[in-house]
Protein backbone atom coordinates (compact mmCIF):
# COMPACT_ATOMS: atom_id res chain seq x y z
CA UNK A 1 0.00 0.00 0.00
CA UNK A 2 1.25 3.46 -0.90
CA UNK A 3 1.77 6.07 1.83
CA UNK A 4 -1.07 8.60 2.08
CA UNK A 5 1.27 11.45 1.19
CA UNK A 6 2.65 9.77 -1.93
CA UNK A 7 1.81 11.55 -5.22
CA UNK A 8 0.54 8.21 -6.49
CA UNK A 9 -2.00 7.86 -3.69
CA UNK A 10 -5.18 9.79 -3.30
CA UNK A 11 -6.86 11.30 -0.33
CA UNK A 12 -8.66 8.94 1.96
CA UNK A 13 -12.02 7.91 0.51
CA UNK A 14 -15.01 9.52 2.09
CA UNK A 15 -17.42 7.16 3.77
CA UNK A 16 -20.26 6.85 1.26
CA UNK A 17 -23.70 7.83 2.47
CA UNK A 18 -26.04 4.94 1.54
CA UNK A 19 -28.92 7.40 1.27
CA UNK A 20 -26.96 9.43 -1.29
CA UNK A 21 -26.53 6.34 -3.45
CA UNK A 22 -30.20 5.39 -3.29
CA UNK A 23 -32.52 6.55 -6.02
CA UNK A 24 -36.08 6.21 -4.86
CA UNK A 25 -37.93 8.26 -7.45
CA UNK A 26 -37.30 10.03 -10.71
CA UNK A 27 -39.37 12.99 -9.46
CA UNK A 28 -36.73 13.95 -6.88
CA UNK A 29 -35.35 17.41 -7.77
CA UNK A 30 -32.00 16.56 -6.15
CA UNK A 31 -31.70 13.44 -8.29
CA UNK A 32 -32.39 15.56 -11.37
CA UNK A 33 -29.75 18.10 -10.34
CA UNK A 34 -27.18 15.39 -9.58
CA UNK A 35 -27.78 13.61 -12.88
CA UNK A 36 -27.53 16.87 -14.83
CA UNK A 37 -24.25 17.79 -13.08
CA UNK A 38 -22.74 14.37 -13.72
CA UNK A 39 -23.89 14.38 -17.35
CA UNK A 40 -22.46 17.84 -17.93
CA UNK A 41 -19.15 16.77 -16.40
CA UNK A 42 -18.82 13.72 -18.65
CA UNK A 43 -20.25 15.58 -21.64
CA UNK A 44 -16.81 16.23 -23.09
CA UNK A 45 -14.60 13.50 -24.57
CA UNK A 46 -11.48 14.79 -22.81
CA UNK A 47 -13.17 14.57 -19.41
CA UNK A 48 -14.24 11.00 -20.18
CA UNK A 49 -10.66 10.24 -21.16
CA UNK A 50 -9.36 11.77 -17.92
CA UNK A 51 -11.78 9.62 -15.92
CA UNK A 52 -10.56 6.54 -17.77
CA UNK A 53 -6.95 7.51 -17.05
CA UNK A 54 -7.72 7.96 -13.36
CA UNK A 55 -9.58 4.64 -13.26
CA UNK A 56 -6.41 2.83 -14.39
CA UNK A 57 -4.29 4.22 -11.56
CA UNK A 58 -4.76 5.05 -7.90
CA UNK A 59 -4.01 8.73 -8.54
CA UNK A 60 -2.29 11.01 -11.00
CA UNK A 61 -0.62 14.36 -10.82
CA UNK A 62 -1.96 17.01 -13.21
CA UNK A 63 1.41 17.09 -14.99
CA UNK A 64 1.15 13.34 -15.69
CA UNK A 65 -2.30 13.82 -17.18
CA UNK A 66 -0.99 16.70 -19.32
CA UNK A 67 1.82 14.46 -20.57
CA UNK A 68 -0.76 11.99 -21.93
CA UNK A 69 -3.04 14.52 -23.59
CA UNK A 70 -2.43 16.90 -26.50
CA UNK A 71 -3.60 19.85 -24.40
CA UNK A 72 -2.13 22.75 -22.47
CA UNK A 73 -1.82 22.43 -18.70
CA UNK A 74 -4.42 25.19 -18.22
CA UNK A 75 -6.94 23.29 -20.34
CA UNK A 76 -6.40 20.05 -18.42
CA UNK A 77 -6.74 21.98 -15.14
CA UNK A 78 -10.08 23.38 -16.30
CA UNK A 79 -11.35 19.90 -17.19
CA UNK A 80 -10.23 18.65 -13.76
CA UNK A 81 -11.99 21.59 -12.11
CA UNK A 82 -15.26 20.64 -13.84
CA UNK A 83 -14.89 16.99 -12.80
CA UNK A 84 -14.15 18.08 -9.22
CA UNK A 85 -17.13 20.44 -9.06
CA UNK A 86 -19.39 17.56 -10.15
CA UNK A 87 -17.90 15.44 -7.37
CA UNK A 88 -16.51 12.78 -9.73
CA UNK A 89 -12.87 13.55 -8.96
CA UNK A 90 -11.14 14.40 -5.69
CA UNK A 91 -7.82 16.19 -5.19
CA UNK A 92 -5.12 15.55 -2.63
CA UNK A 93 -2.99 18.65 -2.15
CA UNK A 94 0.55 18.09 -0.95
CA UNK A 95 2.12 21.53 -0.92
CA UNK A 96 2.45 22.67 -4.53
CA UNK A 97 1.66 19.17 -5.82
CA UNK A 98 -1.89 17.99 -6.37
CA UNK A 99 -2.89 14.43 -7.19
CA UNK A 100 -6.30 13.52 -8.54
CA UNK A 101 -8.38 10.38 -8.17
CA UNK A 102 -11.90 9.17 -8.93
CA UNK A 103 -14.64 9.28 -6.27
CA UNK A 104 -16.15 5.76 -6.50
CA UNK A 105 -19.32 6.67 -4.60
CA UNK A 106 -20.06 9.47 -7.08
CA UNK A 107 -19.69 7.08 -10.01
CA UNK A 108 -22.05 4.65 -8.28
CA UNK A 109 -24.57 7.45 -7.76
CA UNK A 110 -24.27 8.45 -11.43
CA UNK A 111 -24.82 4.85 -12.52
CA UNK A 112 -27.84 4.47 -10.22
CA UNK A 113 -29.39 7.69 -11.55
CA UNK A 114 -28.89 6.56 -15.14
CA UNK A 115 -30.38 3.14 -14.43
CA UNK A 116 -33.42 4.78 -12.84
CA UNK A 117 -34.31 6.60 -16.06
Amino acid sequence: MKPANSPDSCCQPATPDPAALAVTTLDDPQADADLAAFAKAVGHPIRVRILRMLARKDARMCSHIVDELPLAQSTVSEHLRILRSAGLVRANEMGPRVSYCIVPSALKRFKALLEAL
